[in-house]
């Protein structure tokens, strides 16, 4: 059986299933809009990150809000009295005026959510990662490209014009061909027990909250904030960070799927809560006259030992890039070539890549025009893909060889078992 059968009849489920055991009724074409006209926008989950993206897209007409918890709802709708409010996103996307959905859920509840939103029409833009696991991720990305609607991942840095500077030094050859790429975050999450079950607050739809995940019972240590600790709805710093960090390398060479992904060093697996720290190494291929890469990703403390004393002290969290004339490092705000004395009188490349008008204005514009954003799906499924599989690599214990297109590892059988998505009954994409 050929790779593209299989890979097509991966799609061939996945879209079929998005019917699953309910049915989202609603299906909608976008309205045709001018520039000057309102999108109609609703956003799920409204609290926290999602209260930074409903103020970034609160210059159009907010209709309809949703969120689990009843006191969150009942703030955001104090300021946004005209949208309609729903715990469950299901009914919220009966509402057939809405054009646009931002999901600002947690890790585990964003493919359900952003599928349903594709499937019925309307505009998609969701939070990093797109989803919880890579079967996940890759059927959101083959349904925004089956149904053509404009996408947008919250890799917000993105737009800054720190990473666009770093992109033109890189692409321009200021330090020569990249074959090693360091990408490091000081953010920690995980190393803890299974907390004790609780009552629910009454202002919590816990079940909601839940939703494909298999029950278990309620713990403030869940959330409002705390999640990303577990493995049952997150996946430690390299599912929060990755797709901020290693967006910069993928952007700058062009980095798409994956050879492998082997963890170099790490605390012992466990099964409930996500690595305090880890060290994981990433092979690409080449890209045409590009040579392949090796990248090696941080957390939790741990820093490449290129950096050297000072520069470990200076920069907590950033990315090395290291070429065949020199070596480029680069956080959120700034960069730096190095050896600086070899730099000293550089004069870098004229600005090619475009200030960008902000990170959800060029969805939002885009939703009215037809036009592309910088970091759609077709270019942040892959992304996504590459920061899971690090975890991927760490559960199993195996270096990884990956068949992206079969989304499988050809020597560990085993890691589907943290691949491929299981939901609890009642719960399909």
């Amino acid at each position: 059986m050929t790779q593209a059968v299989n890979r097509r009849r991966f799609i061939k489920r996945s879209v079929a299933a998005t019917a699953g055991l309910w049915f989202v009724g609603c299906r909608t074409q976008p309205r045709k809009q001018s520039a000057n006209d309102k999108l109609n926008i609703a956003v799920i989950g409204v609290a926290n990150q999602g209260s930074y993206n409903l103020s970034n897209v609160a210059g159009e007409n907010i209709v309809a809000l949703c969120d689990v918890d009843d006191t969150y709802l009942a703030a955001a709708a104090q300021k946004f009295p005209q949208a309609k409010t729903y715990n469950d996103f299901r009914r919220l996307l009966d509402q057939r005026d809405i054009d646009a959905v931002v999901v600002a859920t947690p890790d585990h509840t964003h493919a359900v959510a952003a599928v349903a939103a594709l499937r019925s029409g309307r505009h998609v833009y969701c939070e990093k990662p797109l989803a919880r696991t890579i079967s996940e991720t890759r059927t959101i990305t083959e349904m925004a490209r089956r149904h053509k609607r404009v996408t947008q991942i919250g890799t917000q840095i993105h737009a800054g014009t720190n990473y666009r500077r770093v992109v033109e030094l890189v692409q321009s050859g200021a330090i020569g061909a990249v074959r090693e790429v360091h990408v490091w975050v000081a953010a920690s999450y995980g190393g803890k027990n299974r907390p004790k079950g609780e009552l629910v607050p009454k202002n919590i739809h816990y079940d909601l909250w839940l939703g494909p995940v298999e029950h278990r019972p309620y713990s403030p240590e869940y959330l409002p904030f705390n999640w990303r600790h577990w493995w049952a709805f997150g996946g430690g710093a390299l599912a929060d960070f990755g797709c901020h960090y290693l967006d910069l390398p993928h952007w700058a060479l062009g980095l798409t799927h994956l050879l492998s992904a082997e963890v170099v060093d790490g605390p012992p697996v466990d099964s409930e809560s996500t690595p305090p720290w880890l060290i994981v190494r990433y092979e690409y291929p080449a890209r045409g006259d590009r040579p392949p890469v090796t990248l090696t990703w941080y957390h939790g403390g741990k820093q490449p030992s290129l950096l050297g004393s000072e520069l470990t002290a200076k920069w907590k969290s950033g990315v090395m890039f290291v070429g065949g004339k020199g070596m480029l490092l680069s956080d959120y705000g700034r960069h730096l070539l190095l050896p600086e004395k070899d730099f000293k009188g550089f004069v870098p490349p004229p600005p090619f890549i475009k200030d960008s008008i902000g990170h959800h204005k060029e969805w939002i514009e885009a939703c009215k025009s037809g036009g592309p954003t910088t970091c759609g799906f077709e270019y942040s499924g892959p992304l996504t893909e590459a920061a899971l599989l690090g975890n991927v690599a760490f559960r199993t214990g195996r270096r990884l060889e990956w068949d992206w297109r079969l989304m499988k590892a050809a020597n560990a059988r085993e890691s589907d078992a943290f691949v491929y998505h299981h939901y609890r009954e009642g719960w399909k994409i």
